[in-house]
């Protein structure tokens, strides 16, 4: 004869078998990837915070700026990021465009569910000039994938790697141990650009979600060298409210330009402001006026 099977075994087994259910779906998305990266046409990468990755260089594109030729991973990178949520995926992006680009890339989006929170620039004076459209989408991965690659066929964002040629190359070897030692953080060296990510000191949510530092809320810090012993620094400041004036007043006191303030996402909490900035002088002298500004602002301990 079976034993009778109490109600709280019942529960017990319904508990667990609902709580497997849920890790094998989460497992199965976080390990499937491969369909977005079929989607996109392009392979990703995990970054921190569980965050999968796409970088689209303008490899096709020759800006310059007061004189100065511009690498793709300097100021020309286009990406997207995505990340797990509970009931589907987290996309966003900023998409480097030429202004002939922005109508037939934002009708694509916005026919396909994907939204356009910003379009505007990062750079002043630079030719051809350059656009950044800033785009986050909310649902099922693959779909949203789908969109992203409709979207960027409309311009020439080049959509396989980069098979040499076509990119400017850096004019001499930056002293990243200086820069290191000035900013108080360590940066890398990618392809010529020496680069800071640096995460602010509270979290980010949107869509209840967390926003990690990999999916475009880190402070962004790029020098290229110049020339002549120069360098050029662009990037972003990403600022709370009470941040931005005395982060503006460090930049343009120490010669940086700033060269644009606004909002790259909709709805984010808390509410940030991107302040975009322009330096073209020597790098340890660009250095110290940056890290000046970053005295201001609320950074995560290392």
């Amino acid at each position: 004869m079976t034993a009778p099977i109490s109600r709280r075994s019942v529960r017990a087994v319904g508990v667990a078998a609902l709580f497997s259910v849920c890790a094998s779906t989460a497992f199965g998305a976080a390990a499937d990837w491969s369909k977005v990266d079929a989607a996109l046409g392009l392979k990703g990468s995990m970054q921190p915070g569980d965050v999968y990755k796409y970088s689209l260089p303008r490899t096709d594109l020759d800006v310059t700026l007061d004189g100065v030729r511009i690498l793709p991973g300097f100021a020309l990178g286009s990406w997207l990021a995505f990340e797990q949520t509970g009931d589907g995926a987290l996309v966003m992006g900023d998409l480097v465009l030429l202004e002939n680009e922005i109508a037939p890339v934002m009708q694509r989006l916005l026919e396909g569910g994907v939204n356009v929170s910003a379009v505007h620039n990062h750079l002043v004076r630079a030719r051809p000039f350059p656009m950044y459209m800033h785009v986050e989408g909310h649902g099922d991965a693959v779909k949203l994938a789908t969109t992203l690659r409709s979207a960027l066929e409309a311009s020439k964002t080049p959509l396989q790697p980069a098979q040499g040629g076509g990119a400017a190359r850096p004019q001499g070897p930056l002293d990243g141990q200086a820069l290191d030692r000035i900013l108080g953080r360590k940066g890398s060296d990618k392809g010529g650009v020496y680069q800071f990510g640096i995460a602010r000191a509270e979290p980010i949510k949107m869509h209840d979600a967390p926003v990690p530092p990999s999916m475009g809320t880190a402070i962004g810090i790029n020098f290229e060298p110049a020339g002549d012993g120069k360098a050029a620094t662009t990037g972003d400041f990403v600022l709370r409210a009470e941040e931005v004036d005395p982060v503006m007043r460090a930049l343009v006191q120490n010669g940086i330009e700033v060269t644009a303030l606004h909002s790259h996402m909709v709805g984010e909490e808390p509410r940030l402001y991107f302040m975009h900035f322009w330096g073209h002088d020597d790098a340890e002298k660009l250095a110290q006026g940056l890290k000046a500004a970053l005295d201001h602002v609320a950074l995560a301990k290392q």
